[in-house]
């Protein structure tokens, strides 16, 4: 006897895509990712690659990957896809230091974040 399937953690018409390990802040994230919130994913693979946002490149990977998951696993129309969510989460702080003056020790913080991308399939209105 084998378990049951689980279920979809999205909807029929969307697919998602979760990248973990950015070497960035959450904070820096999140502004690539609501410069991307609410467009189609053609305008918003434009935006990302001419963005000047050094983590707008692993933000672009990840939104390649929705789309692909939405187009090969849910067989769902590229053209038709707009971003539905895209939101960040702190993971791992790396703690550095460096020694400063009168013997005391400075506290450097290296952060990474997640980013989870949701694409969603919408009817274009005539």
């Amino acid at each position: 006897m084998s378990k049951d399937n689980n279920p979809r953690r999205v909807a029929d018409n969307e697919a998602r895509s979760k990248t973990r390990m950015l070497r960035t802040s959450p904070q820096k994230l999140n502004l690539v990712a609501a410069m991307i919130r609410g467009k189609k994913v053609d305008k918003a693979l434009t935006d990302l690659t001419f963005s000047h946002k050094r983590i707008a490149i692993d933000v672009k990977k990840c939104l390649q990957s929705a789309i692909a998951n939405a187009e090969n696993n849910h067989n769902l129309d590229v053209d038709e896809l707009v971003v539905a969510e895209a939101y960040v989460g702190k993971n791992l702080t790396m703690k550095r230091g460096r020694p400063r003056a009168r013997g005391r020790f400075g506290k450097i913080l290296k952060p990474f974040a997640e980013l989870t991308i949701v694409v969603r399939q919408v009817e274009e209105q005539a």
